[in-house]
């Protein structure tokens, strides 16, 4: 695989967990106490996001390391074999605790019938800001942090370990992304008050890349229910519109973040950056180089049309995207480009990251002309970028 050349290696650490996915054949199936159940060939698959994004940056071409952390037993074992089939080194930089068990799911998907999960937490529930030292931290160029509402520590005591670690790797001189997750609304995350956890963690944060459901649920949690009653969660998001969208990206740049992209599903990305040119150049080693070309830019991407096969780590490879764009040093409009057509791929294929090409490869397939979706209406206030292969809308700069 040919690498990209790129002045820093990147760091994605965070949730990580082993999947058990049975084959279930045949329509009724039921779990019924004290009955043989008859299922097929187990797949052994990881995932949260150091598995999605670190993997996808890898079969992208970006040199990564991936930070998790697993216990010393053999689903952890499990999880490094994956990694090291992919490259030999992919495993080093895993944290191994010695006392604890590993992450793992058991995924029933029975024909026809919404899948079952049974979840152990594992080690991500003592994963904390002493886990990741500075001096690892000093070699990178970039710092992913995925899924702290679904890790323990990292969001105790009103986030005060997800505040520390992005502090530590902000000081440390890098380039800082993070990623969430929507936790359980009954849990004890789910029932943080996230506003002024994130008005303390997001000055620490260059890269924001919240889903426009999490965000909702984390800063608008009366509005998202109402949505969700009224809507349904399948539909939810064909309610969003170009002013919520700028309301909540801009809460989010005045908490702190330089950029911040929203997941919009199948409906594309959205992003909106900070018109300090100042905060831009104290995004780490990755800065943009041209800061007039990333200050005050809103901007959205339609996704490009693809049979969908599967939309496991959809998000995730998205963010790989993004990340290996920015890490090139590219024009917004080319970051955002890249991030929809990494996320196109995966989605062409039922797992997390197999779908997932290399650099130039989805490349050349954006400029022979790959087809988007059409924009919805309630986004007409932006306009077209000018482009050959491509299309790009950005709301006027004010």
């Amino acid at each position: 695989m040919t690498k990209i050349s790129v002045p820093y290696p990147l760091i994605v650490g965070g949730h990580v967990c082993l999947d058990i996915i049975p084959a279930v054949q045949g329509r009724g199936f039921q779990m019924v106490p004290g009955k043989l159940v008859d299922v097929g060939q187990a797949v052994l698959a990881t995932g949260g996001a150091v598995a999605n994004t670190g993997l996808a940056l890898h079969r992208i071409g970006i040199p990564v390391q991936l930070m998790g952390k697993i216990g010393n037993d053999i689903l952890g074992e499990a999880i490094l074999s994956i990694f090291r089939k992919e490259h030999a080194d992919l495993g080093n930089g895993m944290i191994i605790a010695e006392d604890e068990s590993t992450s793992y799911s058991i995924v029933i998907s029975p024909p026809d019938t919404d899948r079952m999960f049974l979840h152990c937490t594992g080690a991500n529930d003592t994963f904390n800001s002493e886990d990741v030292k500075t001096s690892t931290l000093a070699s990178a160029g970039l710092f992913h942090f995925g899924y702290p509402p679904l890790m323990r520590q990292m969001y105790q005591n009103d986030g005060a370990e997800t505040i520390r670690l992005m502090r530590k790797a902000k000081n440390a001189g890098v380039t800082t992304s993070l990623d969430l997750a929507k936790p359980d609304p009954d849990s004890t995350a789910g029932q943080l008050d996230w506003n002024p956890i994130l008005k303390k963690v997001l000055p620490y944060v260059d890269l924001f890349f919240p889903s426009i459901e999490e965000i909702l649920f984390m800063l608008r949690r009366d509005q998202y229910e109402a949505m969700l009653e009224q809507h349904g969660s399948d539909r939810l998001i064909e309610q969003v519109d170009g002013d919520l969208l700028r309301d909540l990206s801009s809460e989010l740049v005045q908490m702190g973040a330089a950029v911040v992209v929203l997941k919009l599903g199948e409906h594309g990305l959205y992003m909106r950056t900070t018109a300090d040119e100042a905060r831009l150049s104290q995004t780490g080693k990755y800065a943009p180089l041209n800061k007039d070309k990333w200050a005050n830019r809103e901007l959205y991407i339609p996704c490009f049309q693809v049979g969908v096969a599967g939309t496991t780590g959809a998000g995730d490879c998205t963010i790989a995207g993004f990340l290996a764009g920015f890490a090139q040093r590219l024009s917004p409009e080319e970051v955002l480009i890249g991030a929809v057509g990494i996320g196109a791929c995966n989605v062409e294929q039922p797992d997390a990251t197999s779908g997932i090409l290399p650099w130039e490869a989805v490349q050349e397939r954006i400029s022979v002309g790959w087809l988007q979706y059409v924009p919805k209406p309630y986004l007409s206030e932006f306009k077209p970028i000018p482009n050959p292969n491509v299309m790009v809308y950005q709301r006027p700069r004010d």
